[in-house]
């Protein structure tokens, strides 16, 4: 999303909002309202939808004046899976469902990251909450010694998508320590290879929180891989990697022949989506 002042040929291209892909899913770890004007004024544009983190709602003042502030600006917006599972916990499912209803929020997001629940069970909580709210669910364990097996993780996200999840998330923390990358933050690329050729791409929501890892996924799947627990701070200098305008991009989206200073022997990439 480049301002129009800035006139810069050969940037891959960026669907305008709502969207499908290229979504940008901001991590809110218990903003105030204020704050959440600020962030919004200089990046509504770019940010698709935003996660009240873990059960920082429950706690926080002033919440549905915060709602009122992403309502504002068509920002989607949804509670941390860990209050799912804290509900989960004390089997208040029931209780849950009417307090989004209450809130007048219509995401929620459904996970089993850190408690344990069959997954079959997973799924019907997933088919249930389809039927009044948009789902997005999450695969992978936030303990990061809890490594699955690739075609465990295809297997579960079909079967999330099938049951009626608009998106599936996988799971990093938010740290970006396990589930998609290992305890020292380096992608598992075998792993991200087999959920692209086994899902559609546009489907998943990879969690990267770092820059290195956010990087590594633009320039392996391209600007319009989706990303989320994207820190407020982070929102800008995320969509300028997405545009090739950080270094770690900037030669990525580059055309040779319509850049006329692209170095010899420079690797471009071709801007797919």
């Amino acid at each position: 999303m480049l301002n129009d002042a800035f006139n810069l040929i050969g940037l891959p291209d960026r669907p305008e909002k709502p969207r499908e892909y290229g979504l940008t899913h901001m991590l809110d770890k218990g903003l105030s309202a204020r704050a959440v004007e600020d962030v919004l004024d200089k990046a509504a544009h770019i940010i698709d939808l935003a996660k009240l983190g873990w059960g920082t709602a429950a706690v926080m003042n002033n919440l549905e004046e915060k709602l009122d502030v992403y309502r504002d600006a068509n920002i989607p917006f949804f509670f941390g899976g860990t209050l799912f599972e804290a509900y989960f916990l004390r089997d208040q499912i029931d209780d849950y469902r009417r307090l989004l209803d209450a809130l007048e929020v219509h995401h929620v997001e459904i996970s089993a990251g850190a408690v344990s629940m069959a997954h079959d069970d997973k799924c019907d909580y997933i088919e249930r909450f389809a039927k009044d709210f948009v789902v997005v669910s999450e695969v992978g364990s936030k303990d990061s010694s809890d490594v699955m097996a690739p075609y465990r993780w295809v297997e579960f996200m079909q079967a999330e998508l099938e049951a009626g999840s608009w998106k599936v998330t996988a799971e990093s923390r938010e740290a970006g320590t396990a589930g998609l990358f290992r305890p020292n933050g380096e992608v598992r690329t075998g792993l991200v290879d087999e959920l692209l050729s086994r899902v559609d791409p546009h489907d998943i929501i990879f969690e990267a929180p770092n820059k290195r890892q956010q990087a590594w996924l633009i320039r392996h799947q391209g600007a319009n891989v989706n990303l989320g627990n994207i820190h407020p701070e982070e929102v800008l200098p995320l969509e300028t990697l997405r545009l090739g305008l950080r270094g770690d991009t900037l030669f990525e989206f580059l055309t040779p022949g319509l850049t006329p200073h692209l170095p010899s022997g420079t690797p471009s990439g071709d801007g797919h989506s």
